[in-house]
């Protein structure tokens, strides 16, 4: 199964009359880059919890987020923040003298001016907390498998197309080493010169040689067989498939250098056309 590196879940969990959301978002990333952007998860409880999500979600930029909702709660206790609320007045005040009392019912709803600050949340809270917090990564998963098989279907399509272009090249062969051919003796024919006719037999035929794109078709052939095998094969294909692609990406250009045929060019165009869309969509794979 084939999984996005793309996803997003959520899951909510309630105690002590609050409400908490979690949220999990996830990128491609290289590596398992872990953000967790909430003040709520004990601190001897982060490591835990970066683990879980590193063991969970392999690779990826990876922010975690948990909000809360304490309208209908009865523990939470509202603390004014006076430094914040006095700096609010001190610029207001350099502005235009106004008297505090008057204006100190605005100043109360300004942000960051009145706190909520929950009690901590104790072992048996914990446990609640961290299934919310695993919920979320399951619904996470649950999107990444979705995106993961629209990705599968697209890269392989792409990987088809280029297949399919691989018997076109054949169709401009048979006139390719003729035309080649023709062209350097009507060059050499046009020079005052007496060439040693075997000699030049002999350096045409390695000259050809050398253009011959045989071996860069049944690699190329052989790389989009591997791809495949790879994307179904394996758990997590999406490094390989990107230097699986580099190596495609190396027949292909080899092809388009030794071509000598406008038609083959245009091929191979669209070749690399194809590949980009590989390897830009591989990124984003598992």
């Amino acid at each position: 199964m084939v999984l996005s590196m793309t996803g997003y879940g959520k899951a909510e969990c309630s105690f002590s009359g609050s409400k908490y959301v979690m949220e999990v978002r996830s990128l491609n990333g290289k590596n398992a880059d872990i953000s967790l952007k909430t003040s709520l998860i004990p601190r001897d409880k982060e490591m835990q919890v970066r683990q879980f999500l590193t063991k969970e979600l392999n690779r990826g930029n990876i922010d975690f987020f948990v909000t809360i909702d304490n309208s209908n709660a009865s523990k939470a206790c509202h603390q004014i923040n006076t430094e914040v609320m006095m700096g609010y007045y001190n610029q207001i005040s350099q502005i235009k003298s106004i008297d505090y009392d008057a204006i100190l019912p605005a100043l109360l709803r300004l942000p960051d001016v009145v706190e909520i600050t929950n009690e901590e949340i104790d072992e048996d809270h914990w446990i609640i907390f961290f299934n919310a917090i695993s919920k979320a990564v399951a619904a996470l998963l649950n999107f990444r498998k979705k995106e993961g098989s629209i990705l599968k279907a697209d890269v392989l399509a792409k990987v088809d197309r280029i297949e399919a272009l691989i018997p076109e090249v054949e169709k401009y062969e048979a006139e390719r080493i003729p035309a080649i051919r023709s062209r350097i003796e009507s060059h050499i024919n046009e020079l005052p010169l007496n060439p040693d006719l075997n000699r030049f037999e002999q350096e045409l035929i390695f000259y050809i040689e050398k253009l011959d794109i045989n071996e860069e078709k049944v690699r190329l052939a052989q790389h989009c067989r591997y791809f495949r095998e790879t994307i179904e094969k394996e758990e997590f294909p999406g490094k390989k498939l990107g230097f699986i692609a580099q190596e495609m990406g190396r027949e292909i250009n080899t092809l388009g250098s030794k071509a000598n045929h406008a038609d083959i060019q245009k091929i191979v165009v669209k070749m690399k056309d194809e590949l980009e869309k590989i390897k830009e969509q591989s990124l984003n794979i598992l």
